[in-house]
């Protein structure tokens, strides 16, 4: 297709998601045409190595042959069948696999077996906030109305997930469509909002976390939060234990726990799922992003069998789940996850990446001592840099000056593509990344923060 008509329809017709648009009509876009394994070719025929897994949902490299025929295989029989009143094969096999997977993976509190089936990160959180509210309403139980989240948070753009998102820039102009949500300190320990570092930021927190039940647990529904790191607010790592002990207040209170895992889950951070660090079962967990390695839209909202149960009874208790999509459990994308999971166990992917994270560690050990790298934050394949102007006081470039964007678009003269947060660079490959091609990532990122902040 010719390219300059292809840039003229875009600009046309497209209107691009986090992205101002009148920044985007000045300029020439990026156009992809071809993925293989960790790369991304554009339509002038360049390649890039992809430093981001396409918005973090690749895990095991573009036209995967295995997921390739998966697909060919599935639409030779059907597309889509509707769940709603009906069932279909590959849904029930991949629901299998995840309920076996998760039980066998977070095996610290009551089993999450039950799938409900949706496309997107957004909307799985939207079905967690829901069957939460309804868990305690079908126990008779009417006083809970507000959710429990960190700021910094991110869990989608839809009403509900922006309502426990806590990142000014995306959600401060949506609040007065929001549900009610109270917003904790999130364990940012750079840039603790009480001035605390390590471990005292992570006590202060949940101690903050801890006022906040003990005043509002009659009326919380659930805790909400990313686990182990917070991607969106801009890699936030947190301290060890923090976790763990949030889950020790959720008991407390009798309080649920609803763990994120969108992003953080399919390996990113080392494990298969973050909670495994800490031993923690949250009460529902969500998930997407890698889980049909980018393939197709796919998310599962699962939750425990005491959950689940609370749904049960008589028509006329209304008990029901009032809640589905015209392509839940969509066969194509069930195909793509099977498939993929079955990658996961065939080549071992999770075990294999403790050298990679170790060569990960190291570059950016290197990195760090940058005269404006202000903080890096790692846990196992996922790492954010902090670029800041001064490295001593932590003062931030001013926002106009888009550093960050400077130094992704500078990456890409050298054949790698990233996407920043701000001006917080996100090393995000997918898992399959070989151990030459993650060092050439970081010594590009390198060379990039150096030619654009001296």
């Amino acid at each position: 297709m010719n390219k300059l008509k292809l840039i003229e329809w875009d600009k046309k017709y497209i209107w691009h998601p986090f992205t101002q648009m009148k920044l985007w009509l000045e300029e020439e876009p990026t156009i992809f045409i071809e993925g293989k394994d960790c790369f991304l070719k554009d339509i002038d025929g360049k390649w890039y190595l992809d430093g981001v897994s396409s918005l973090w949902v690749n895990i095991h490299g573009h036209r995967r042959p295995e997921i390739d025929e998966a697909l060919k295989a599935q639409i030779d029989k059907i597309a889509h069948s509707t769940l709603l009143g009906a069932s279909n094969e590959t849904s029930i096999i991949l629901a299998k696999k995840l309920g076996d997977l998760l039980s066998k993976k977070l095996p610290w509190g009551e089993p999450l077996t039950k799938i409900f089936y949706s496309d997107n990160g957004s909307t799985a959180v939207e079905i967690a906030m829901k069957i939460a509210y309804q868990f305690w309403l079908n126990q008779g139980i009417k006083d809970k109305d507000t959710f429990i989240s960190l700021k910094e948070g991110y869990h989608g753009d839809t009403i509900g997930a922006v309502s426990v998102g806590g990142i000014e820039l995306f959600h401060q102009i949506y609040k007065p469509l929001l549900n009610k949500s109270i917003q904790a300190p999130a364990p940012y320990c750079y840039r603790c909002e009480l001035n605390l570092n390590y471990p005292s930021c992570r006590l202060a927190c949940l101690s903050e976390m801890e006022k906040i039940l003990t005043q509002n647990h009659e009326r919380i529904i659930a805790v909400i939060v990313e686990p182990i790191v917070q991607c969106a607010g801009g890699i936030i790592v947190w301290p060890q234990d923090y976790l763990k002990g949030l889950r020790k207040l959720c008991n407390k209170y009798n309080i649920l726990l609803i763990a994120d895992e969108v992003a953080t889950g399919f390996g990113r951070t080392g494990k298969m799922f973050a909670c495994e660090h800490e031993k923690v079962t949250p009460d529902i967990i969500c998930l997407s992003k890698g889980i049909t390695n980018g393939y197709l839209p796919l998310a599962v909202t699962v939750t425990n069998e005491k959950i689940f149960n609370a749904f049960l009874g008589e028509l006329e208790e209304r008990k029901t789940f009032y809640h589905g999509h015209s392509y839940t459990g969509n066969p194509l994308a069930c195909a793509a996850a099977i498939a993929n999971l079955e990658i996961f166990e065939k080549d071992k992917t999770v075990e294999k990446l403790s050298k990679k994270i170790e060569l990960l560690r190291k570059k950016l050990k290197e990195i760090s001592k940058l005269n404006h790298v202000g903080e890096i934050r790692q846990k196992g394949m996922i790492a954010g840099i902090e670029i800041v102007k001064d490295k001593l006081t932590k003062e931030t470039f001013p926002y106009k000056e888009q550093t960050g964007w400077k130094i992704v678009k500078s990456a890409r003269k050298y054949g790698v593509w990233l996407r920043p947060l701000g001006d917080i660079i996100v090393i995000m490959p997918p898992l399959v990344i070989s151990e030459k091609n993650l060092e050439r990532l970081l010594d590009v990122i390198k060379l990039c923060i150096i030619e654009i902040t001296s």
